[in-house]
């Protein structure tokens, strides 16, 4: 294992690191274009993550500048305590040792989560995907330009360039030690990573995040909030897939058109339930599964309900268990939702598109979990640690 590196030469590298990607930005953008002309699939929303232009290197400088900015994560003291014998106990945070970071798509994670893992006094392995193997080799060896100049070991960041069945064997039986795996991807590549890894896993996990529209709402707001909801940015696990709306809204039949109007702006395909779906341009949906589907597509479904405690039950049965909002100007109902919808995040009033490390004042993000340990919703720098105790004696037996 690697001595932890001084949080100077952790900073100092991250700077570097920001001077790198300004230095090679137009060479990154053209390197990218390649992986984007050789993409053949039919997935818009990994075509999207896959795409870096002149705003996504913007973000990756954004992120690692942040990030040496912070305070250092490690070594944090969580609590103390004088035992009765005289030792003087301590726990503070430490590093994980290895975190192995295996994603789909985006060249941006190779800048942000590993920077993150990297921040934290981990050493970094990532496990990128086929279609941006050219954008992030590149990176890559930008991380081990900056810690060259460092003078620190290029061990701290490697990328493997492993197919699907030599990932699987290091997932089972991994050649290195390997503390903590974190998949970013679809559903696919997180059932994988749990079937086949031997150490920890974080599950980043899907969306399919449900808006609930309270028969009290703003109706604005809820227009406003639904299209930006979806249509924003249709690739993130934190878009809206789901609608509920209350059956005893007012106006509720002008307010279903006007959104299905809002929506066909924008090319969403819509789907209803059996009281939605008489409106013109909303298809009956096929069967009840597609409640638990996760669309990152410009696809919604829209259903009706009869109270808030049916939307929590609703939400809470098919939901990713990610981002969930309700719109009222009735603080107790959304006090009620807020309490009892078991989603990562809860929002009153607000765009489900707000979960995000950045947004919610993070600074950035390895993950956004799903599970409930160790940590929930985005990871930030201060999550990516473990702990250990420190005991001072002078001989103490027990």
């Amino acid at each position: 294992m690697n001595t932890l590196l001084k949080i100077e030469s952790r900073n100092a590298v991250l700077l570097k690191m920001a001077e790198l990607l300004e230095r090679e930005r137009k060479q990154i953008i053209e390197i990218n274009k390649g992986d984007l002309e050789a993409y053949k699939g039919e997935d818009i929303s990994m075509y999207d993550r896959l795409k870096v232009d002149d705003a996504k290197v913007d973000e990756m400088i954004k992120a690692v500048t942040h990030l040496a900015s912070q305070d250092d994560p490690v070594g944090v003291e969580r609590f103390s305590f004088k035992h009765d014998n005289g030792m003087q106990v301590y726990n503070k945070t430490a590093s994980f040792g290895t975190v192995l970071i295996i994603y789909e798509s985006r060249p941006d994670v190779t800048v942000e989560a590993a920077g993150i893992a990297f921040k934290s006094g981990n050493k970094i392995l990532l496990k990128g995907g086929k279609e941006s193997t050219n954008s992030n080799l590149k990176i890559v060896d930008l991380w081990h330009e900056a810690l060259k100049e460092e003078g620190a070991s290029t061990e701290w960041v490697e990328y493997l360039q492993f197919n699907r069945t030599e990932t699987q064997a290091f997932l089972e039986k991994p050649t290195q030690q390997v503390d903590l795996i974190v998949p970013r991807g679809g559903e696919r590549l997180i059932a994988f990573v749990k079937e086949h890894a031997t150490c920890p896993v974080i599950i980043s996990g899907r969306g399919n995040n449900f808006v609930f529209v309270e028969k009290e709402a703003d109706l604005d707001i809820a227009l406003q909030v639904i299209i930006n909801a979806k249509t924003a940015k249709i690739s993130a696990c934190n878009a809206l897939d789901k609608v509920l709306i209350d059956k005893y809204l007012p106006n509720k039949e002008t307010f279903i058109k006007n959104l299905i109007s809002k929506l066909k702006e924008h090319n969403v395909e819509i789907l209803g339930d059996g009281a939605v779906s008489k409106f013109d341009d909303v298809a009956l949906i096929p069967s009840e599964s597609i409640w638990s589907e996760e669309f990152l597509d410009y696809k919604i479904v829209i259903g009706e309900i009869a109270s808030t405690e049916e939307a929590i039950a609703m939400i809470n049965k098919y939901s990713g268990g990610h981002s969930s909002s309700i719109i009222t100007t009735n603080e107790a109902e959304a006090k009620s939702f807020m309490e009892n919808v078991d989603t990562a995040a809860v929002y009153h009033n607000a765009s489900t598109r707000f979960t995000d490390g950045g947004q919610l004042g993070l600074g950035g993000e390895l993950a956004i979990s799903t599970d409930k340990l160790h940590q929930r919703g985005p990871i930030g720098l201060q999550h990516l640690v473990t702990n250990k105790w420190y005991v001072y004696g002078s001989g103490q037996i027990r």
